[in-house]
């Protein structure tokens, strides 16, 4: 197991915790939903050059998805080689320049509180990945499973099984070509795939290769499944959940869901209201006729 591997898994530690708070928080945007993050144990003191150099680094990031949607940065301290520190941004390939700016802005931001004075750190949004380390893991192939999750499942529907089969099929081959961020879609099964950009052509593909075989095994006849490998993802729905970063079906129960719960508080306060009111005159009509 490589260094570089070794600190992602140390990471891992920390992304249950993180998971569980994000998910049952509100986003404001489905390109800043919170997928996953980790930091590494060690700390960096406060005022040190480390710190001098990680937010050098993460304003390098900010500033560079304002014009590309990938770029890596090595910032070094000439008086020693122990602050170098590595560090990556990249968005989903469907992404905006605007909307990668502030799809990296919001992860720094979250990273930042996640990740406070640590050495190292990731984190994934929906529409894009930071990471940093004072280990170096640019150009590092990394198939470490960090992330899974897999849908209710759909019985084992040969047809609905072909079409999966057949947009997995795409998302993890070549063509020799270098694509690494991957979009299919037969009947109503869509899917996405993305490597992080430091991969060679051939350590993109391998890398989603993995994931693909790894997302059949582990999630079966599933209606849906995620699988974030250290360097890369697959995803794919039978109802198009991950098409361009979200499902307008979905956004829509989530709306209803909101309103109804809305709708009932609202009740509820006017129900509220209209008891104290009763109480209120029972009260004075009691003391007028004392």
């Amino acid at each position: 197991m490589s260094s570089s591997t070794k600190h992602f898994s140390s990471y891992y530690l920390h992304l249950v915790l993180f998971t569980v708070f994000f998910f049952t928080t509100p986003s404001s945007s489905s390109i800043e939903s919170f997928i996953f993050g980790g930091c590494s144990q060690q700390k960096y003191t406060s005022g040190s050059p480390y710190e001098f150099n990680v937010n050098s680094l993460l304003t390098s990031l900010v500033n560079s998805a304002t014009f590309t949607t990938y770029n890596n940065f090595t910032v070094q301290s000439p008086s020693s080689s122990q602050d170098t520190i590595y560090g990556l941004f990249q968005c989903r390939g469907d992404l905006s320049n605007n909307d990668c700016a502030r799809c990296v802005a919001a992860a720094v931001t979250q990273l930042g509180s996640l990740c406070l004075d640590s050495n190292g750190g990731a984190l994934q949004l929906d529409g894009c990945f930071i990471k940093y380390d004072n280990v170096k893991f640019l150009g590092v192939e990394d198939k470490t499973v960090v992330l899974k999750k897999c849908g209710p499942s759909i019985g084992y529907n040969s047809d609905a099984l072909t079409r999966r089969d057949a947009v997995l099929g795409y998302l993890g081959a070549s063509d020799g070509s270098y694509k690494p961020y991957r979009v299919a879609g037969s009947g109503d099964v869509s899917g996405v795939a993305q490597c992080v950009q430091d991969l060679s052509s051939s350590e993109c593909t391998d890398c989603l290769s993995e994931g693909v075989d790894r997302i059949k095994t582990d999630c079966g006849a599933a209606a849906s499944g995620d699988m974030f490998l250290a360097k890369c993802y697959v995803r794919f729905s039978e109802r198009g959940v991950h098409s361009h970063g979200g499902d307008g079906n979905n956004n829509d129960d989530e709306i209803e869901k909101t309103l109804a719960i809305l709708i009932g508080l609202i009740a509820g306060v006017a129900l509220l209201i209209v008891f104290l009111s009763f109480l209120r005159k029972v009260c004075e009509k009691g003391k007028g006729g004392k």
